[in-house]
């Protein structure tokens, strides 16, 4: 059985893995990410991965928005504010 997530992510790294990889993160994030991993805390991993999840789909929706196009789903009204 095959992960519809898995093939769509491993497509976006496909067309802009070369990209993401030339984009800087913030200072002491990938370390931090690392001691996650190292420390296998999968709670934090999943929190930070939800964390962008939400900003990406805050800047997709207010794009969408702002060009009239009408969003495919609802944002929760709790959204995390940064």
């Amino acid at each position: 059985m095959t992960n519809p997530y898995a093939e769509w992510f491993e497509q976006l790294r496909s067309e802009y893995g070369e990209q993401l990889r030339a984009m800087p993160l913030p200072e002491g994030l990938p370390e931090h990410l690392r001691q996650l991993i190292s420390a296998h805390d999968e709670d934090a991993i999943q929190f930070m991965i939800k964390l962008a999840w939400q900003f990406g789909a805050q800047v997709g929706y207010a794009a969408g928005s702002r060009e009239g196009v009408s969003p495919a789903v609802k944002l929760p009204t709790n959204r995390v504010q940064a």
